[in-house]
């Protein structure tokens, strides 16, 4: 993403916690470094993170050495990370407190949609802070849409992820159910894919799931931190999500085979796995 913000001709500081990979960016594209999150946002216009979860993004947004405390009146903070709504709210608050512009834009596509310049970006907050940095985004993401106010992207991408959970459930099942039957699964693709049951997953995951290969694509560990975030965020506003529980629990048991950094298609592999036990 930095790097096509960089292509765009846009001037780029990097900043990166592990600091080889900040090393390697910078051998691989034209920019800047920075030993710190304050550092790397000193007099930018837009300052833009993507981190793990609520506390990394509170790390890398606060204290002295914080991005807030480098950045200028005015400028705005774009936060890729999927986190919760809550903490989308509780930073854009203390950002206005020094007059700084906030945006939470949880972003799809994976690393495919990263490198290609293809995110989908669901952004929360300000109109006229997101028309100000709409442009800007564009430059590594094929659709940006602004889906209400601060929190709003995160929900959007619960819902995301929750649309996604269920998805990958239903093709790991339709291709254990074609392989017990005797049918050719790849064959049954083929034909199924061109119907109602296309998805993404199933044009994009269905070979790899067949072959058992699951090192690459978006790891487990970090598909049950969205989805815990999900879950908690059904408690709070009373909706009912019982699919996506019994996924999670699904992805709970691929992390006990081993599999928490397998990509999230690794649910085929649990259904085979216990098959294969039961024989």
């Amino acid at each position: 993403m930095a790097g096509h913000l960089a292509g765009a001709g846009y001037r780029v500081t990097v900043y990166n916690r592990t600091p080889q990979r900040r090393e390697q960016w910078l051998s691989e594209y034209q920019g800047h470094g920075a030993e710190t999150p304050a550092a790397a946002a000193a007099g930018a216009d837009f300052v833009f993170a993507c981190v793990g979860n609520d506390d990394d993004l509170r790390q890398i947004c606060l204290g002295e050495q914080g991005a807030f405390s480098g950045m200028k009146e005015g400028a705005v903070f774009v936060d890729h990370t999927t986190a919760s709504a809550s903490v989308a709210r509780e930073l854009a608050g203390i950002a206005a407190e020094t007059r700084l512009g906030f945006l939470d834009a949880p972003v799809s596509g994976g690393q495919a949609g990263a490198e290609n310049g293809a995110l989908t970006v669901m952004v929360g907050g300000d109109a006229g802070t997101f028309e100000r940095a709409a442009p800007v985004i564009e430059s590594y993401a094929r659709c940006v849409k602004l889906m209400g106010e601060t929190g709003a992207g995160q929900l959007a991408k619960m819902v995301n992820q929750i649309c996604i959970g269920g998805l990958v459930q239903a093709l790991s099942e339709g291709l254990h159910f074609a392989r017990k039957a005797g049918l050719d699964p790849a064959a049954v693709i083929e034909v199924i894919s061109q119907g109602a049951a296309q998805s993404w997953q199933m044009e994009n995951r269905y070979q790899t799931m067949l072959q058992g290969e699951y090192e690459h694509g978006f790891a487990v560990d970090w598909m049950r931190k969205d989805l815990s975030i999900c879950l908690e965020e059904a408690r709070r506003n009373g909706s009912s999500l019982p699919v996506t529980a019994m996924v999670d629990q699904q992805y709970a048991q691929v992390q006990s085979m081993g599999g928490g950094r397998w990509d999230t298609s690794s649910l085929f592999a649990l259904l085979e796995s216990v098959a294969d036990r039961g024989k």
